[in-house]
């Protein structure tokens, strides 16, 4: 947590010194003559870090965590997320204010322009509920347009969404989401990897885009404009080798140009999330091998009935409705959350099966 809250020491630096000395402690322990031996230190940053005590309140930092009842959690930390670790400078120290769970290994990001459409807003809140149900974690940025109709729209689908943020965890940014980051937190989490008082500025930003892209196996661009932040979050989607998705809009709206630009150089076209979750079985081999390694989606009282008396063997309408003894509107609705969340599919002929 130190060596987070000195100036001009990031992660790649970070990573350094603990391969040179050990620990934490030794790097703070260092001398100047030492610590210019390592990699990216120069002599303004090693005086830094020998006189930490003098620029950094960490018994004030601990106590602004203790009443903000948010949690540390460092890159060896089982918490911590897994996919993460794998980017170049996977950030030392994140702030969670909630938990992060086994389940959210299993991320989809959703970003976009703050100047979102309604067309947008739309579909980001329809894409991240289908995501949701079928029991992915939505991770986005927290901030207004795109980021925000994603975050509630995974809510409103009773599933788990992430917000990483570009400040500190105290700064409510945009003010207007000071309520969905309170109850984020109940079904999620609001991450950052600045300490208390950090505002955001042009820097800060996309060093969180990249945790956005770094803890999902895919990045979906919902609407964008050429000099949109979320296009940054798909460069570094692309760099990790994950998959990118782009929803196309209309030819002549300068917010969906990003999008098309993306599509155009490669980027898989997104109208649906049956085309996000086709990636997921590709990734993972089909529906049923894939099944061990997707998390199960929560599902309701209806819709286990259903699924209860499906098989893996075809089964009619009729004789779905005849053997759960709900009524056929009941069973239609059910039916079709099951195919949202890939765990039933519909066969010509009105014939349905369970897919795991």
């Amino acid at each position: 947590m130190a060596l987070n809250l000195i100036s001009d020491v990031g992660p790649i630096m970070v990573r350094n010194l603990l391969d040179q000395f050990g620990s934490g402690p030794a790097v703070l322990r260092a001398s100047v003559r030492d610590l210019i031996q390592v990699d990216r230190v120069g002599p303004a940053t090693a005086e830094a870090i020998v006189r930490w005590e003098k620029s950094v309140d960490l018994a004030g930092e601990l106590q602004r965590i203790r009443d903000f009842e948010c949690r540390i959690i460092t890159n060896v930390d089982d918490e911590y997320p897994p996919l993460l670790r794998e980017i170049y400078d996977p950030p030392i120290v994140l702030y969670a204010h909630g938990e992060l769970t086994a389940r959210d290994r299993h991320a989809v990001a959703m970003v976009g322009t703050r100047m979102a459409t309604q067309y947008g807003r739309a579909m980001a809140g329809k894409l991240a509920g289908q995501l949701a149900r079928a029991g992915f974690t939505i991770i986005s940025g927290g901030a207004r347009g795109v980021d925000t109709a994603s975050h509630e729209g995974a809510l409103a689908a009773g599933g788990r969404t992430i917000a990483v943020l570009g400040t500190g965890l105290d700064i409510v940014y945009p003010s207007e989401n000071a309520d969905l980051f309170k109850r984020i937190p109940e079904n999620g989490a609001v991450i950052t990897q600045f300490p208390f008082g950090r505002r955001g500025d042009k820097q800060s930003f996309p060093i969180r885009n990249r945790i956005v892209a770094g803890m999902a196996r895919a990045t979906v661009v919902v609407e964008a404009n050429r000099a949109s932040g979320a296009l940054i979050t798909a460069n570094f989607a692309g760099e990790y080798g994950r998959a990118v998705f782009a929803v196309p809009g209309r030819i002549d709206n300068p917010r969906s140009a990003g999008c098309h630009d993306l599509i155009r150089d490669g980027a898989q076209l997104c109208g649906d999330a049956d085309h996000v979750l086709e990636e997921f079985d590709q990734l993972f081999g089909s529906a049923a091998s894939a099944a061990d390694d997707r998390p199960m989606p929560e599902l309701s009282e209806q819709e286990k009935t259903i699924y209860g008396v499906l098989s893996h063997e075809e089964r009619g309408f009729d004789e779905i409705v005849g053997a759960t003894r709900l009524p056929v509107s009941e069973v239609n609705v059910g039916l079709l959350q099951l195919e949202l969340k890939r765990l039933a599919k519909q066969l010509p002929g009105r014939l349905f099966m369970k897919t795991r």
